[in-house]
């Protein structure tokens, strides 16, 4: 049999029913704009009748005759008078309007008692440092109105201070930075510890803003993220210190993060990095990270100075050249690392001196992981050997135009111990977990305009590249698969990144020349 249609009815009857819906609903609207008037009458003759019933029954029963007698004169009265009824009800239609109108209470406009409170604390607080002898008309004094020093202010659901525009006199040395570290860390006590704060000075209107940030997430798994070739996701920051978002998967939500990126290659300004932290702050995260994302379009070598297996994931692996945990390896690999980036330095400049592209077999970039430099330092030269930082001066110096990125991880305590040129050519910074203001201002070149936190996730830290602002940075979680304590998502989402594997794990290392120099592969 052939099929018939469906009626038009229940073909278009969705979209009919919606539009009857939506004519329902406007009508409904104006009809309550029309009718407002009578519905608030109405409203006020049920509360007047409700209010009479009640003022009846609270009447004692030997006072409802001489009540009832004096109700009926009244009534007597206005029938009696001219225009009595009319007046009358206009009188009852009046009250009922009045008694039936909406009794919202209007939102508070200012601070209540509490808050006023903590302003006044605040203001008083910042009198010793906002104030001169010598003013005739100070803006900070002992009792003095704090709404004159305080332009806005916003309050938490706790009753905190989360946002506050602070008005200082000329005179103020916020030039200063050791003037501003007093008035930043006073804010900070007095405004409640244990939450970030970002302070931005506005030195030509003599203002300052002081506001609380939002933590940044913590649950962001590794993932292929949306980037160009060159371009290195180190983690995640304010919305409000970068202009770009990267699309991220939350297992099946999906939210848009900013990042932080880091570019590579040719054209960058910062072509090698170096992390600082303490152990257990995400150091070696950020490097398995960062290798996930190079083995997307180059080659990698890693080089564990501590030796503690946390790159065993990458062995075997497509594109990584070498994973060393040895003295001797590790010199090995470094040795043909600067090899190599002679050999690509002169390859393209033949190349550009007689007019002709870049050979394919130096387009591909070559990354070198160091962790930990300075402890295969100390083994090398408890050996007699060479200190493998100083084999790292030739891709330092010469990577860029090469295609060849050094990034170095090290803990605090042997920072002192890293060479000139890891110091010098390592433009862009990362430091996670604690820190003081003096240690990140030592190693990013400049302090960050936000506190610390009390409590310290791993992988949270500061990131800044070159002469670039000093960013909060949350680095996105990227664990050894093979931890046991690992969780089967992180291990699943790690896994999922790693290229196929080329040669077995238990295979003997396969030794092969290049450059005139053996490195063991695999």
């Amino acid at each position: 049999m052939a099929r018939r249609p469906l009626p038009r009815i229940l073909v278009n009857g969705n979209a009919q029913i919606a539009k009857s819906r939506e004519l329902a609903r406007t009508a409904a609207d104006s009809a309550t704009d029309v009718l407002h008037p009578l519905i608030t009458v109405t409203r006020g003759l049920r509360r007047l009748a409700a209010a009479g019933r009640r003022k009846w029954a609270a009447t004692p029963k030997d006072r409802r005759g001489p009540l009832l007698f004096l109700v009926a004169s009244v009534i007597l009265v206005v029938a009696l008078v001219p225009y009595g009824p009319l007046l009358a009800v206009i009188s009852l239609m009046a009250a009922a309007a009045w008694t039936g109108r909406e009794r919202t209470p209007p939102p508070p406009t200012g601070p209540d008692e509490a808050q006023t409170g903590r302003l006044q604390s605040l203001y008083e607080a910042l009198v010793p440092y906002f104030s001169a002898a010598e003013d005739p008309a100070p803006l900070y004094a002992h009792g003095g109105d704090w709404e004159k020093a305080f332009g806005s202010y916003d309050f938490d659901a706790d009753g905190r201070i989360s946002r506050l525009l602070v008005n200082y006199p000329a005179y103020f040395t916020d030039g200063e930075p050791d003037a501003r570290a007093r008035i930043e860390q006073l804010l900070y006590a007095k405004s409640g510890r244990g939450r970030e704060y970002h302070f931005e000075w506005d030195e030509e209107g003599n203002e300052l803003t002081v506001t609380v940030l939002p933590p940044l997430p913590t649950d962001i798994a590794a993932q292929r993220f949306v980037t160009a070739p060159g371009e290195t996701v180190l983690g995640f920051t304010d919305p409000a210190d970068v202009q770009r978002t990267l699309p991220l998967t939350y297992g099946e939500e999906q939210r848009d993060v900013p990042p932080v990126v880091w570019r590579t290659g040719v054209r960058s300004t910062e072509p090698h990095l170096l992390i600082a932290g303490e152990p257990g702050t995400g150091t070696t995260t950020l490097m398995r990270s960062i290798a996930l994302q190079a083995l997307q379009y180059g080659d990698v070598v890693v080089v564990d100075g501590g030796g503690t297996g946390e790159y065993a994931c990458l062995t075997g692996r497509d594109g990584v050249l070498a994973v060393e945990c040895g003295t001797t390896g590790a010199l090995g690999s470094l040795e043909w690392a600067a090899h190599e980036t002679e050999r690509r330095l002169i390859a393209a400049n033949r190349a550009l001196q007689a007019g002709h592209p870049a050979p394919d077999d130096i387009k591909n970039p070559l990354w070198i992981l160091v962790d930990r430099p300075t402890a295969l330092a100390h083994l090398a030269s408890a050996d007699g050997g060479t200190d493998p930082q100083s084999l790292l001066q030739v891709p330092l110096r010469h990577g860029r135009a090469a295609g060849v990125t050094v990034v170095v991880a090290e803990h605090f305590e042997h920072l002192d111990f890293l060479s000139d040129a890891v110091r010098q050519h390592t433009r862009a910074r990362v430091v996670l977990g604690q820190a003081s203001a003096g240690q990140l201002e030592m190693i990013l070149g400049a302090p960050p305009h936000t506190t610390p936190t009390r409590d310290v996730p791993p992988g949270r830290g500061y990131a800044r590249l070159g002469t670039g602002p000093v960013l909060r940075l949350q680095v996105p979680a990227t664990p050894d698969p093979y931890d046991d304590a690992t969780s089967e998502t992180h291990r699943r989402a790690v896994l999922d990144l790693l290229p196929e594997r080329t040669t077995p794990v238990d295979a003997e290392p396969v030794r092969s020349e290049v450059a005139g120099v053996a490195v063991a592969e695999g």
